[in-house]
């Protein structure tokens, strides 16, 4: 632990004033969560002065790399001239400008905080267009820790009841048990369950949201035609179906998981990347379904919403992502992939590497796939957290539920660094 006395220190110091410590209650789960000093490209520095090569990406938000000068130059000058009016700035119709010339779905924008906000919002909008009040989702997905979305996005199995008819679970105390009554909670990637459900209960339903990949848990990706076939059955029972990208925008493919998959929610929700660390959110959408909130039908507030910092920052993002060769990011991913597999298979590990090349997932398990939320559950958590730590103890920063993100600013010389402590690890035993 000498390794890390300064940032165990702080920790303690911490507890006196913050609520357990921390301000995420996942940053908990490290022990002691560690305390960063500074960042820049691939590289982070603790308060203890360790360097890491860093594949966190702060939960996936710095597809840049950290620190990078031409969003920092252009937030930098552009505060200079005002930080939050209460009212418009022509940079946020430049924003929304971007978000329709490379999003399919997005006839209409609005911004917002946080990805939880903008997925709240999705539900408001899919529930003011239907007039129906329940709200579909899958096991494992997360779309943020309100109430009506902290439902089932990780149960015990024991909780979860049934394969084919999950019982909706709550994710916190303090939750009502009023919050899922009106959420139906299904397995990801079964397309059949999905279309008899709607087939009897789908004049109900307001919305079918999900994430288009799993990110959350292991980086599922839908089956060959998941997606279309759900697109094709919330169409057929006037259902309104919403992509959760707050993970997979931007970063799979500047259009995101619909541009990538070529299937084109009715509403969708955005985050993390858009900004490079900045805390912004966007719902996007068919105007149809925006046009409540533009008619001030469906409420849609905030005092920080679009305020100049972020917008700035998302605009100067999305400007220098323009510019990215998305196909050199996904190949340098593919080849981490495989060498992780390759090393594992080479110590005899039983390792299973999916996802794709911007973010993918390792998982300790003897399973050759993992295809929904319940598969999750047989990953060895704890080897999992063994290597994580040795990984860390090497210089490799990962985050402890096997997600694996890349950013733009990595090289060869990363991934050769990762795949060595990888193996150094694997072969120790």
């Amino acid at each position: 632990m000498s390794r890390y006395q300064r940032s165990a220190e702080l920790f303690q110091r911490a507890q006196a004033s913050l609520a357990g410590g921390v301000s995420s209650n996942v940053r908990a789960l490290a022990q002691p969560p560690l305390y960063f000093r500074s960042a820049a490209g691939t590289q982070l520095v603790d308060a203890d002065e360790n360097t890491y090569l860093d594949f966190t990406l702060s939960q996936g938000p710095m597809l840049l790399g950290h620190s990078p000068p031409a969003v920092l130059e252009f937030v930098s000058r552009t505060l200079r001239d005002g930080q939050l009016y209460g009212a418009q700035h022509e940079l946020e119709i430049e924003l929304a400008e971007q978000f329709q010339r490379h999003v399919p779905c997005a006839e209409l924008a609005r911004f917002c905080n946080s990805g939880f906000e903008a997925a709240h919002a999705a539900i408001r909008v899919a529930r003011a267009a239907t007039g129906r009040a329940k709200i579909l989702r899958f096991e494992g997905h997360y779309h943020g820790w309100y109430d009506e979305a902290l439902v089932s996005a990780a149960p015990s199995l024991e909780q979860a009841g049934p394969g084919d008819a999950p019982t909706p679970v709550l994710g916190s105390a303090g939750q009502l048990a009023s919050a899922s009554a009106d959420v139906i909670v299904l397995p990801w990637n079964d397309a059949d369950l999905l279309r008899g459900t709607l087939e009897r209960q789908g004049s109900e339903i307001a919305a079918v949201i999900m994430e288009p990949v799993m990110c959350n848990n292991a980086c599922i990706p839908p089956q060959p035609g998941f997606l279309q076939a759900t697109r094709d059955f919330c169409t057929e029972h006037g259902v309104v179906l919403v992509f959760d990208e707050v993970i997979t925008g931007f970063r799979l493919d500047l259009g995101g998981a619909q541009s990538y998959f070529g299937v084109t929610p009715d509403l969708a929700t955005f985050g993390k990347a858009m900004a490079n660390g900045f805390p912004i959110a966007c719902l996007a959408g068919a105007r149809r379904l925006m046009q409540p909130i533009a008619d001030l039908q469906v409420n849609h507030s905030g005092t920080y919403n679009s305020n100049v910092m972020v917008t700035a920052a998302a605009y100067a993002t999305i400007r220098e992502l323009e510019r990215l060769d998305y196909g050199s990011i996904h190949g340098l991913g593919e080849t981490l992939m495989s060498g992780l597999r390759q090393r594992a298979a080479k110590a005899g590990r039983s390792v299973l590497v999916q996802g794709f090349g911007p973010v993918f997932h390792l998982a300790f398990t003897q399973r050759e796939s993992i295809g929904d939320y319940r598969d999750c559950l047989e990953i060895d958590k704890a080897r999992n957290s063994e290597f994580v730590d040795a990984m860390l103890d090497r210089g490799i920063r990962l985050l402890s539920r096997g997600l694996w993100y890349l950013s733009a600013a990595h090289t060869e010389a990363d991934i050769q660094c990762a795949l060595d402590a990888a193996e150094d690890i694997w072969s120790a035993g």
